[in-house]
């Protein structure tokens, strides 16, 4: 198991009341984890809301949602996690919110990276097609954080075996957060149950 890169000494934050799921590109509340995720908070913190929403292609309507989804809770009590394209939205909202992020192979420069997916393509879990526009890089590319800051809000679990993006680049960015950078793994997290219990504690949950 990797060594889990501990809090700042002190740090011991509140339980959450509300946890947003950002899932990646082409993916849905359908995926792995966020399924993983939703049955372990119905099954034991059913008081907490869960919020795992179908993201729209563009990323300007993504992140309405997002904040819509993020808004009334107080910061200490809001929780983002986010996998892949997820994961760098979720970076945007904890840069404006100041909240608590769980980012899983989070996605570095999406806007290098989709650039190539330009085009019509379809959702992993129903087939459904959708249209990648060539202005949603550009959406991409104004929303990046120009940093990272207070690096101790973040949680990351990087995978060393991730087939999609390069974990050099995640490892870089979020080299100050607490988190796990595992030897193989892979872009899912096949083995996310074993993650789990880590990313509930960071963000106040599960004992």
């Amino acid at each position: 198991m990797t060594p889990v890169t501990p809090l700042p000494s002190g740090a011991q934050p509140q339980p959450v009341t509300r946890v947003l799921y950002l899932h990646g590109f082409r993916s849905s509340p359908k995926s792995m984890k966020a399924r993983m995720f939703a049955a372990w908070m119905q099954a034991h913190e059913p008081s907490v809301e869960w919020i795992c929403p179908q993201l729209p292609p563009s990323p300007n309507d993504a992140m309405a949602l997002v904040h819509s989804a993020a808004g009334g809770v107080p910061t200490a009590q809001l929780a983002v996690i986010g996998s892949s394209l997820g994961g760098f939205y979720a970076t945007v909202l904890a840069e404006a919110r100041g909240c608590r992020a769980v980012l899983l192979n989070p996605a570095i420069d999406p806007a290098r990276d989709l650039a190539r997916h330009i085009g019509e393509t379809t959702a992993w879990h129903s087939d459904e097609p959708f249209y990648f526009r060539a202005e949603f890089v550009g959406e991409l590319r104004a929303m990046t954080p120009a940093a990272v800051t207070r690096p101790e809000r973040y949680f990351t679990v990087i995978a060393k075996g991730d087939e999609v993006l390069d974990w050099h680049e995640m490892n870089a960015r979020y080299k100050a957060c607490p988190g796990k950078l595992l030897e193989g793994g892979d872009h899912a997290l096949s083995d996310f149950e074993l993650h789990l219990p880590d990313v509930l504690r960071f963000i106040g949950l599960g004992g």
